[in-house]
């Protein structure tokens, strides 16, 4: 796929980003899990209309569409159903691409929005290739400025729930909600941010390793939101680079936290979501501060998440 020319986020962009978030939707709630580590807290992202961070950037990308103009993107799942809700608020033209591998329970929700659903390729990079090539403004889900400057108004939020200094750990697929973390926590200037990764799909970290993107192999993994290479020329990893700190977690720890996460707290999280918890009970992320932990969206089958919790 040929690099497309994507310019990196910028702090204006977080300034319009806030505006267009703040307007339609609350803070998600900040609670306290000492369980995890002393004084550390978790940032409920599950608790979004599409139980997950992405409609964030969603309306803020729709919000900074010229008047008119259509949208297609290609998603995992949950940024698919954030462009849905946003359709649905502004009456927006948006083409959602997803692969036919794409969880079910996130592909059935996005239809029932006022959206363009096609089903394309075996994976997401396919399916992100074939957006690509569709007519309209792509819509990436990790690499568009106002996408990223969506994700980074969790940030914003956090200014009035959590003084600093913090250590805030979200998970990383693309790098659109990491990128987004690191330039709200650029301008705040007392925040540590870590991404957590796939053991299977460690494409950022790589690409900021190397300073370009570059590809890698992509294994298997229940969380869905997680695996997949980067576009071509993608943003994340400079955005990301020198700001945040990178680590992984395994399937079965992501499964640990799902546990951990039900019997702790009766929260219900998808794999993607789990990934921040799994990395502190691992001891993967040694605090700076306050730890506040990302539990970025709640949208699995039931049985996906029943095998996953009865794991032990």
């Amino acid at each position: 796929m040929t690099p497309r020319p994507v310019r990196a986020p910028g702090p204006d962009d977080l300034d319009r980003a806030w505006r267009a978030v703040s307007a339609v939707l609350d803070p998600t709630p900040l609670v306290p899990a000492p369980g995890l580590a002393p004084g550390a807290l978790l940032k409920l992202e599950t608790f979004q209309p599409t139980g997950s961070f992405k409609v964030r950037g969603a309306l803020a990308a729709v919000a900074a569409l010229p008047g008119g103009e259509p949208a297609v993107t290609a998603s995992a799942g949950n940024h698919g159903l954030g462009m849905g809700h946003a359709a649905a608020r502004s009456g927006a033209d948006v083409t959602v691409v997803v692969s036919t591998r794409a969880s079910r329970a996130k592909v059935e929700k996005i239809a029932a929005f006022p959206v363009r659903l096609v089903e394309h390729g075996l994976t997401y990079d396919e399916a992100e290739a074939h957006a690509v090539s569709l007519p309209g403004r792509f819509v990436s889900p990790y690499n568009d400025p106002d996408v990223i400057a969506g994700q980074g108004t969790i940030g914003r939020e956090l200014d009035a729930q959590a003084d600093g200094p913090l250590t805030v750990v979200a998970p990383v697929g693309g790098g659109g909600l990491l990128a987004g973390l690191c330039l709200w926590a650029r301008e705040r200037g007392d925040v540590r941010v870590v991404g957590v990764e796939s053991a299977v799909s460690r494409g950022v970290s790589a690409s900021v390793a190397a300073g370009r993107v570059v590809e890698v192999p992509v294994g298997d993994t229940f969380a869905d939101g997680l695996p997949g290479n980067l576009e071509p020329g993608c943003v994340t990893p400079a955005v990301i680079g020198g700001t945040a700190a990178l680590t992984a977690v395994t399937d079965d720890q992501i499964r640990t936290a799902l546990r951990w996460l039900f019997r702790e707290y009766g929260l219900v999280a998808e794999g993607a979501g789990a990934a921040g918890v799994a990395a502190v009970l691992a001891g993967e992320v040694p605090a700076e501060g306050r730890l506040v932990v990302v539990v970025s969206g709640r949208n699995i089958t039931v049985p996906t998440y029943t095998a996953a919790i009865r794991a032990d």
